[in-house]
């Protein structure tokens, strides 16, 4: 078998933007869950870390536990996961509580035969064959991928960004607009552009909003 065989034989697909979230039934530190019922009309943050009692992976998981108030604003769910025992995950998260009194009170999902890290794509081969990479996967209430985030072993999560994206793809969703570089809360969003002459004339007479030119427009919310 030459190389180029054996690479393609490596390589493990991953669901796109788009998709339907593949399912699965796992073991979780809050019991058995099956994600086609999982978090009924919420949207998902699914998240991998590579190993539990490994340094960023703390600081990441403690992330989320201490701003999972703001995930609850936006009706999403956390869910975590990574290719360590159930057993693992809850002395884990114990340990944290004991040192530094955060608490993960969500689901982390027992992986051990990797059965979800590769239906999701979380095995980079290049990267690691055992340890899952630093996947986020946006999940909205029809199970459907809106959005995916993946990092390498060595470098840790954004958490405002994650809530910033979260926010972005809810507000889109609700008032049919864009958003631009950087955009945050009480930002302007982007209307569209108009696709007709009809609608490009209207545009130009629309003084309610913050034109830079006929085709790229804003407004506030």
């Amino acid at each position: 078998m030459n190389n180029e065989n054996i690479i393609q034989k490596q390589v493990i697909s991953m669901p796109r933007i788009g998709d339907l979230a593949p399912d699965f039934e796992a073991v979780t530190t809050k019991g058995k869950i099956k994600m086609s019922d999982f978090a009924k009309d919420k949207w998902i943050v699914m998240f991998s870390h590579p190993a539990d009692f490994t340094p960023v992976c703390t600081t990441e998981m403690s992330g989320f536990a201490t701003r999972k108030g703001e995930f609850d604003e936006l009706n999403t769910e956390l869910l975590g996961l990574s290719i360590d025992s159930v057993h693992a995950h809850l002395g884990w998260v114990q340990n944290v509580r004991e040192n530094t009194g955060v608490y993960f009170d969500f689901p982390i999902i027992a992986d051990l035969d990797m059965k979800v890290s590769k239906a999701y794509g979380m095995l980079q081969p290049n990267e690691s064959e055992t340890a899952a990479v630093r996947a986020v996967f946006f999940i909205d209430p029809k199970k459907k991928i809106r959005l995916v985030m993946y990092y390498p072993l060595n470098v840790g999560r954004n958490m405002d960004e994650i809530l910033r994206a979260l926010d972005a793809l809810q507000t889109s969703d609700k008032h049919k607009v864009a958003m631009p570089l950087d955009w945050k809360r009480s930002d302007k969003v982007i209307v569209s552009p108009p696709k007709t002459l009809d609608e490009l004339n209207a545009r130009l007479e629309d003084d309610t909003l913050e034109k830079v030119d006929w085709y790229l427009a804003k407004k506030s919310l």
